[in-house]
């Protein structure tokens, strides 16, 4: 019978109000980590994502300035390299220039009313 009255002795203290409001305070510093854990879980996914996005942009861009070298070990690189940038042209040919018609209609006079067309011309 001691055993019984030890037990429920027992029982009334983990039952008590101050030992549950112990256990419901460490229970919500536990709920309270592992929802910091998971939050910084979403942004070190976020993170990732970013991180592979750049390493594929890098790629790419590793790619094309190897096609880039390899063009510029050639004769012909070169010299389209020298001509983008410089502007220059071989011996013998000739060059194009194209000139804007100054007396070319205007694109806003057509999308104006025909009022204000008229009271422009009028004040001209």
């Amino acid at each position: 019978m001691g055993n019984f009255q030890q037990k429920k002795k027992s029982r009334n203290i983990l039952q008590s109000l101050p030992v549950l409001i112990l256990l419901t305070i460490v229970l919500c510093f536990f709920a309270w980590g592992v929802i910091r854990f998971l939050v910084k879980m979403g942004e070190t996914s976020k993170n990732k994502k970013i991180a592979e996005m750049k390493v594929s942009e890098l790629s790419q861009t590793k790619e094309k300035l190897a096609n880039d070298i390899e063009g510029l070990k050639s004769e012909r690189g070169i010299e389209e390299n020298i001509r983008a940038k410089f502007g220059l042209a071989k011996e013998g040919e000739g060059l194009i220039v194209v000139v804007d018609d100054k007396n070319a209609p205007n694109l806003e006079d057509k999308k104006q009313n025909w009022f204000i067309r008229f009271w422009n011309n009028w004040f001209k």
